[in-house]
């Protein structure tokens, strides 16, 4: 049985991914691992694209419009689907992922860290400081990879996001952030390859050049999926974002919500 690290990088744009992280691009020009070109869904902010990236359902349907409606997904989602099937979840994320498929709201104190296994996430370690840094959450999903051996294991860090927003997707910190992150990866992913993980990296929304989200242009909406995993073709150069629950079951070969926007086969 597969097992699958999913990494979501925060405010990742296509064209800094293209130009800035070469360890991926590295992977897919010798065949290592395959990129398709993703088409973010609609507001292009961080609630609601969490929401549609795990269910695989529009905001229309999901109902979590904008960044300040705090609830329970009310939605099955990859995370309930993969209990269902008997899966070990876990997540290295930020707080609002917490919210969504645990506990709502989150408390600082009681739910930095949650393990029960009567949670759609079993076992979770969760930051509320945008500026968390990527090296300690990237160790937090490596601690919860090692002790707890999750079938599903989300990794989520901020800090493009965070600089983003501070600087701007085109300033000298953000193209810094891309670079970092990819080394990150580049130290990482091979770990994870010998021990025959399945890998997918991709974002939640893009980041426009004055820092912000939320709209309807193409840099906001263009976003990269690379994927290590050679069970997965992709018939067309770009999808929707609504293919990345499916994506995901997949992968695991659980059973997707009937919900779900996309089918595989």
């Amino acid at each position: 049985m597969k097992k699958l690290i999913f990494i979501l990088l925060d405010g990742l744009t296509r064209k800094g991914a293209k130009d800035h992280m070469g360890y991926l691009w590295h992977m897919v020009e010798y065949k290592k691992a395959k990129y398709v070109n993703i088409r973010g869904e609609l507001p292009s902010l961080s609630r609601p694209c969490y929401e549609t990236i795990f269910t695989g359902t529009p905001v229309c349907e999901h109902g979590i419009t904008s960044n300040n409606i705090t609830r329970n997904s009310n939605m099955e989602n990859i995370f309930s689907l993969a209990r269902k099937s008997n899966l070990t979840t876990g997540a290295a994320a930020y707080s609002w992922i917490s919210e969504l498929y645990n506990i709502s709201p989150f408390n600082n104190i009681r739910h930095r860290q949650l393990h029960d296994d009567d949670l759609n996430i079993q076992h979770g370690i969760y930051y509320f400081d945008d500026s968390y840094p990527d090296t300690h959450l990237f160790l937090d999903g490596e601690y919860l990879r090692n002790i707890y051996c999750p079938d599903l294991l989300l990794i989520h860090p901020m800090g493009l996001d965070f600089v983003g927003h501070k600087y701007g997707s085109s300033s000298r910190e953000y193209e810094s952030k891309l670079v970092e992150m990819d080394s990150i990866l580049a130290n990482l992913i091979p770990l994870w390859l010998k021990d025959d993980y399945s890998i997918i990296v991709t974002s939640d929304h893009g980041m426009s050049e004055l820092g912000n989200h939320g709209g309807n242009v193409d840099f906001l909406r263009n976003l990269p999926l690379f994927i290590f995993d050679n069970s997965v073709d992709f018939e067309k150069e770009e999808y929707s974002q609504l293919i990345v629950a499916p994506l995901i079951c997949e992968i695991l070969k659980i059973d997707p919500s009937p919900y779900m926007k996309f089918k595989f086969k």
